[in-house]
């Protein structure tokens, strides 16, 4: 490589570390300082935390319906979701929404993580490392095996789930009448990355699966501290404890709580993608119009 394409190359890189780092951009006097906050910016956010939730009387609750969603990550207003997928080239700064899940995981700083969305079956990370990775030994690494020798690391393919093969998040939340306040509101109780089978997943012919469940009231200290991009603005970076608590997503409802033990809607609406969307969409405006009939007499 000439030494003008070096140059080139340098200077994308040096504006893709600029336009994407999150703070002190401008007053950094080594680029090691991007994205660390300064002294005066720490003592301006010295309660840099989420904002806590309010407590809410149960008495209080006129009405409520637990609803489960699908966000479809090839949806476009999905994206802050879904991206980066590779943080090779822009750094370890910015992260998607599934390596946030997975760092706060095996940090320990993220420990409610369930097998389901009805939280009873608690897991670890030793528990959910089998959906998350395989490993598979080649036919000369069987060969080794069966003739008593030790298996070359080279002949061990492993393969790891990573952001680009989420395809999904499924999350269960709340919606209420406060007869206090007076509106309608709503609250996300989990959240799961869904992903085909990381056993079947180079095949072409694995159906999505959900990794785990995430409660996330405990998950909300580690969505703070990591920002979400959602335009072409970067001071307009936004957390994702922030982004999905606003809704600022776009999702589908595949369950409601109902008499038949919960059932989703492809149980009833079998082989017929357009009538489940009508049903999901039906289940929306009946949550949409209990708060507007509230104040018709």
């Amino acid at each position: 490589m000439s030494w003008k394409g070096f140059l080139v190359n340098a200077l994308v890189l040096c504006f893709t570390i600029a336009s994407y780092g999150q703070a002190n951009i401008l007053n950094a006097k080594d680029p090691k300082d991007i994205g660390k906050k300064t002294e005066a910016q720490k003592q301006s956010n010295l309660s840099d935390k989420p904002l806590e939730y309010g407590y809410v009387e149960e008495r209080d609750i006129l009405w409520s319906k637990v609803v489960w969603e699908i966000i479809d990550l090839d949806e476009r207003v999905n994206f802050p979701l879904y991206y980066p997928i590779d943080v090779n080239n822009i750094g370890s700064n910015r992260k998607s929404l599934y390596n946030v899940l997975i760092d706060g995981i095996k940090s320990g700083k993220i420990e409610k993580i369930y097998a389901d969305s009805y939280f009873n079956d608690e897991r670890s990370l030793k528990d959910i490392e089998a959906t998350l990775s395989k490993v598979d030994t080649t036919n000369l690494g069987i060969e080794q095996y069966n003739a008593g020798e030790e298996v070359d690391a080279q002949f061990i393919d492993r393969r790891d789930l990573g952001a680009a093969d989420i395809a999904e998040y499924h999350i269960r939340g709340m919606w209420y009448f406060d007869k206090r306040m007076a509106e309608l509101r709503y609250r996300i109780l989990g959240i799961a990355p869904v992903a085909p089978d990381v056993n079947f997943i180079d095949s072409g012919q694995s159906d999505l699966v959900e990794l785990f469940w995430v409660w996330f009231p405990d998950a909300r200290e580690v969505l703070n501290d990591n920002e979400a991009y959602t335009g072409g603005n970067n001071s307009d970076a936004v957390s994702f404890d922030h982004l999905l608590n606003s809704r600022r997503f776009n999702a589908t409802i595949y369950k409601e709580d109902n008499v038949y033990g919960n059932r989703e809607i492809d149980e009833y609406i079998a082989d017929n993608a357009f009538m489940e969307l009508l049903e999901a969409q039906r289940i929306k405006e009946q949550i949409r119009n209990f708060e507007l009939d509230m104040w018709n007499y």
